[in-house]
């Protein structure tokens, strides 16, 4: 397990390191596919490779806003900008997120909502603990500084070349939900709004995994077929078709058979209604024999 753990560990360092660079680059007017590109790149300089896409979502978009390749989309001065990354290290992934309000900075209520929230579930994990106590601690916590929290959103477990699976992490008193037990790893992310607390589909997706490894029957062609292996069943974007494949042309081309072929699930943007804004952070835990560490938390 010591080794696991280690490479754990390094993956944790860094998806923090690489999501605090992305913090820097939060500013008006920077094109949201260079930070989103800065970020993958940082991950690999750092001996990582991104276990997903990193994705920047803007006010009411909670998640999943991955750019296309050539978006002129850029960060405005009242944004509130939610940075979500992920590492791989050998197969062990985690996966942090962060929030930034240009319109109130530091003093943002809502910003202070969702990560009270995650710092106070942090707080009462371990092994034996209840997910039903942990959503009821970020339910309470958000709803006492005035806001909601996305019920139909929640943190889950990762494991090797796994971005989710179970544990689903409640972001309120779900009874029906699960124990933390010793060994396992968990993304926890509280999501605030100042709206009606419910995100829906909305928007082209940018994001695709395949739904299981390529098969010969397939009958994918070489080039297609590598590229998939690259992707290491992980969530992968365009951006990373492109890369793979030589240009956007053939990387459309590809998405279009793996379409057509049913080999792929796609994950568009997950959205409130436009006015709304909403806040998020994030942390991998691992739940050992006596408590809980936190894994992707840089030192002081």
């Amino acid at each position: 397990m010591k080794l696991e753990l280690d490479k754990l560990r390094a993956s944790g360092r860094i998806s923090a390191t690489a999501l605090a660079h992305g913090r820097t680059l939060i500013v008006p007017g920077t094109r949201v596919e260079d930070i989103q590109r800065a970020v993958e790149a940082k991950i690999r300089e750092l001996g990582g490779v991104p276990a997903f896409p990193a994705q920047v979502s803007r006010n009411h978009i909670a998640a999943h806003y991955c750019s296309p390749p050539g978006d002129t989309t850029t960060i405005q001065a009242n944004d509130i900008v939610k940075l979500d990354c992920g590492t791989h290290v050998d197969g062990y992934v985690t996966d942090n997120a962060i929030t930034v309000d240009l319109r109130d900075g530091d003093r943002s209520l809502l910003c202070a909502a969702s990560k009270m929230a995650l710092e106070n579930a942090i707080a009462i994990m371990g092994p034996g603990v209840s997910l039903t106590d942990v959503g009821h601690t970020i339910e309470t916590t958000i709803t006492q500084l005035g806001f909601k929290p996305v019920r139909n959103l929640c943190g889950h477990g990762v494991a090797r070349y796994t971005i989710h699976c179970a544990p689903s992490v409640p972001n309120y008193a779900d009874s029906k939900a699960a124990r933390l037990r010793a060994n396992m790893t968990i993304a926890c992310e509280p999501f605030a709004s100042d709206g009606k607390g419910m995100i829906e589909v909305d928007g082209a997706s940018e994001v695709f995994m395949l739904k299981r490894d390529v098969r010969p029957k397939d009958n994918l062609p070489a080039a297609i077929e590598k590229a998939m292996t690259q992707s290491e069943s992980l969530p992968f974007a365009r951006r990373d078709l492109e890369r793979w494949l030589g240009s956007l042309k053939a990387g459309d081309e590809a998405l279009k058979l793996l379409r057509k072929k049913a080999l792929i699930d796609e994950y568009p943007p997950l959205c409130e209604r436009p006015g709304v804004r909403i806040s998020q952070f994030e942390h991998t835990i691992f739940i050992s024999e006596n408590g809980a560490e936190v894994i992707t938390r840089l030192p002081e």
